[in-house]
This record gives C-alpha cells, structure tokens and sequence, in this order.
C-alpha cells in the first residue's frame, strides 16, 4: 500500500506541476497569487510524497525515486520558461560562440551580431504595450524586453533580459552554452536547455542514490532532490545554469570526501567556474591536506578556464558582473533582507561578510572530513540567509548536501527564497525568512541529543590537526 500511495503523490506532483507550466502562463504581477497557491499546494504534496515514500521498500523505494524524477521533469518540460527569461541568454551566448566569437565581448543589441541574430529570440518590433508584464515593455506575447540595435536604432524585441549589458556568466557556464546548442539547429527554442537541465538533474539524482547506497542510508532520502518542486523548476523549467553548478560541487565535495582530491578539486573548480558562488563548498573540507589540494587543483583549474576568454577579450570578461552586483544592491548594503534594515548602508555588508566567515570558521571547525555534508549546509544555509538572494535557484546548490546530510529542515530555506521571487515584498519576505530559520532552529534543538552539542563544541574548541 505504502508503494502505490507513493506512486499516486508523485504523479498528482507531477500534475500540479505540469498544469502550472502549461496554464499560468509567465509570472507577473497579474497572477503572482496563482503562483504563490500553485508553490505552496506542490510543496505540500511534495512533503506527503516523501513521508509516504519513507515507508516504502527500499528496492522499491529507488525505482520510485528514479521514476518520480523521470516524471516530474517530464511534466516540467510541458512549458517554456515561467518565472525566468534567463535560458534565453544562455542560448544567445551559446550561438554567439558557435560562430567563433566572445560572449563578453559585445552586447545582445550590437549591430555586430546582427546577422546572426534568430528570429525566436528576436522579433519584430511594435508599438503596442503589454500590460500583463512589470514594468515598460513594446513586445508581443513573452518577448519582455526591448532593447536598440547600437547602429540603426531599431527596436529590437527579445527575451534576453538586460539585452543593452555583455553577459555575467563565468567561462563554465559559457562552455556549458556552447554546447547544449552545438548539437540543435540554430532555430531550437528553449527547449535544449530545459532537456539538458533534466538530464543534469537527473544525473545528480542517480549519484545521490549512489552515495546514499554507499553509506548504507535509505534510498528515499535522494526524492528531497529528485521530486523537490524548486528543482523541477529551476533545473527544468526556467533551465538556470546553477543546477550544473550544484551537480559539479555535489561531485566535488564527494570525491573529496571519498579521497579522490584532484577529481574533486577539478570539479569544485568548474563549479565555482559556473557560478562563483559554490566556492563555498571547498571550506567544509579543509580539515584535512587533501581538502586543500583540492582547493589548489580547484583555483588553477579556474584560471585555466578563463585563459581562453581573457586572450580573445580581455578585462571584459568581467561582463556585467559588477553591474549585477550593484543593481542587486550588493555593493551598497541594500540588498540584505535581514540585516539591512537594522544597519545602515556599508555596515550591512561588513556584517554580512563577518556572519559568512564566522559561519565559515564553524563549518571547518565542525566538518567531519569523511562526512561533511551537515558542514555544507550549514554554510551554504547561513551564508543564503546574510545574503537574503531573491531567486530561488540559487538555492540548487543547497539541496544536495541537504539529501546528504538528512538535514530536511533546510528546505524552508528554498521556499521562502521561492515565494520572494513570486510575491517581491522585502517585509514579506523577511517573515518568511524568519519562519525558515525558526523551523531549523527548533527541529535542530529538538532532533540533537546533549551528547552531540558537547562532541560540537569540542570540535570548535579544541586544537585543530590537518590529517591526511
């Protein structure tokens, strides 16, 4: 009964997702209360799918898994991007270095590019307002962004967001553009990377249930990854590029873990090369000489990918990534949702930056070198709530190490960050932050035995030896 009970959530998931893809249309203002009923109805089901899933055989409980995430990554594909036009310059700078040139070295709207330009991606122009979208717009249907072409001054009509700016993407990522669209005609839509973003997922799904397997933990706990919504979304969906990210640390830190360092010191160093945020994970494993090798092997590794990119463009790589910081509000402490309202401006940054690396010390201090996935989460987590990010896929790269560590309470984490990009009110989202980290503080307490505080805080205490 438990397996069919199973089965049967899943698939009502994979519906709700499904009718969600295909019948909210793209979020804006308009329907964010949809959105908002659709998230919470599909992470309520998602937690009854894996409560029953935990009564399941565990031969059955795998195929389950494994199915559940065929199917929910299925009915994610039903759709084009809702929540993100992101995939849109993922596939621009792909097809842009398919014809032999910098992604960093001209924007979208550069009368350069002109006669490479697909018409998908950019239609025709109008006069004609849309309404349903925030914000100023000239286009038709889901083009939502205008832009000039740098010569003519004709308006251009695309998806690619911020269409006047060079890209923000680190060389990985840019690697990884290039070669979802090298094996599609130039006329494929977003679909390539929302297959090649199930395929990731999938992939990630597999070698949790290896490692699960391995540490002789049940198979169920790999569906936190495998039938989360956020993934099915993210990774699929709207296709972010972080989901490579979060595979390629999750790889790292586990080869690490296994004493493979320069395995792992090359894949953590393409993740870090994805997005430089899974940088972070190199901390938890630091607590023996192999930790550090690896982060040797991981920072050479991302130097060499950027040699071929500084060669043919320069400083401009960089794009438009202090530009993204300072539109985000990171340069000037107004981004910080929590500790920007209590400290003025540039405080709020030294503060952020004093809870991220006290959190870091924490996490090194506490990892153990074998097993560090509560490490991992701890300060994947704590440096997601000082930063406060406003888009839910950043939160990939926390969930699994949360299926690593059995640290389930840290999905709150990914929720609240999933309903700020739904409903954008900085006081709103403050309260489901707080709510978040009250939910992990009281099932910490309560799931931590006395014994384990006192062994913590001998490790945090006591005098720190590199091992092998």
């Amino acid at each position: 009964m438990p397996t069919v009970l199973a089965a049967v959530a899943v698939l009502v998931l994979a519906g709700i997702v499904a009718v969600g893809v295909t019948h909210l249309g793209y979020l804006h203002k308009g329907v964010r209360q949809s959105f908002v009923a659709w998230t919470l109805i599909a992470w309520a089901v998602f937690a009854v799918a894996v409560l029953v899933l935990r009564f399941v055989p565990r031969r059955a409980s795998t195929w389950l898994v494994l199915g559940g995430a065929v199917v929910l990554g299925l009915a994610a594909l039903s759709g084009p991007p809702n929540t993100s036009s992101d995939s849109a310059r993922y596939a621009w700078d792909g097809i842009v270095q398919l014809h032999g040139l910098s992604p960093y070295l001209h924007v979208p709207t550069s009368h350069v590019l002109a006669g490479i330009r697909p018409d998908w991606l950019f239609g025709h122009p109008t006069s004609t307002a849309v309404p349903q979208y925030d914000g100023p717009t000239y286009c038709p249907g889901d083009r939502i962004q205008t832009g000039r072409d740098t010569v003519t001054n004709a308006r251009l009509c695309t998806p690619i967001n911020r269409p006047d700016v060079p890209t923000v993407y680190p060389p990985m990522a840019e690697l990884w553009f290039a070669l979802v669209r090298s094996v599609v005609p130039v006329t494929a839509t977003y679909w390539p990377m929302q297959v090649a973003g199930l395929l990731v997922s999938l992939g990630v799904t597999v070698g949790l249930l290896a490692v699960l397997r391995r540490a002789g933990r049940a198979p169920w706990w790999a569906a936190l990854w495998a039938w989360c919504p956020l993934v099915a979304s993210e990774a699929v969906t709207n296709s972010h590029v972080d989901v490579l990210g979060a595979a390629l640390a999750t790889a790292g830190a586990v080869l690490v873990a296994f004493g493979r360092p320069i395995w792992g010191g090359i894949a953590l160093g393409a993740a870090t090369s994805t997005k430089l945020i899974p940088a972070i994970a190199f901390v938890p494993l630091l607590g023996r000489a192999r930790g550090w090798l690896s982060a040797l092997v991981g920072v050479v590794l991302f130097g060499v990918l950027y040699v071929p990119y500084v060669l043919s463009t320069g400083v401009q790589v960089l794009g438009y990534l202090p530009g993204y910081l300072s539109e985000e509000g990171y340069d000037d402490g107004s981004r910080f949702a929590l500790l920007s309202p209590l400290l003025p401006g540039k405080a709020a940054i030294v503060a952020v930056l004093a809870v991220v690396l006290v959190a870091a010390v924490v996490a090194w201090r506490l990892a153990d070198p074998a097993r560090p996935w509560s490490a991992e989460v701890l300060l994947i987590g704590v440096t997601f709530f000082a930063l406060t990010p406003r888009y839910p896929w950043y939160a990939l790269l926390l969930i699994p190490f949360v299926v690593l560590s059995g640290r389930w309470e840290w999905l709150a984490l990914g929720l609240a960050i999933a309903l700020r990009q739904q409903w954008p009110s900085a006081d709103a989202f403050r309260w489901w932050l707080v709510a978040a980290m009250g939910v992990i503080l009281v099932v910490t307490v309560l799931r931590t035995p006395r014994s384990e505080w006192r062994r913590w805080a001998d490790l945090l205490f006591r005098r720190r030896i590199l091992a092998p």
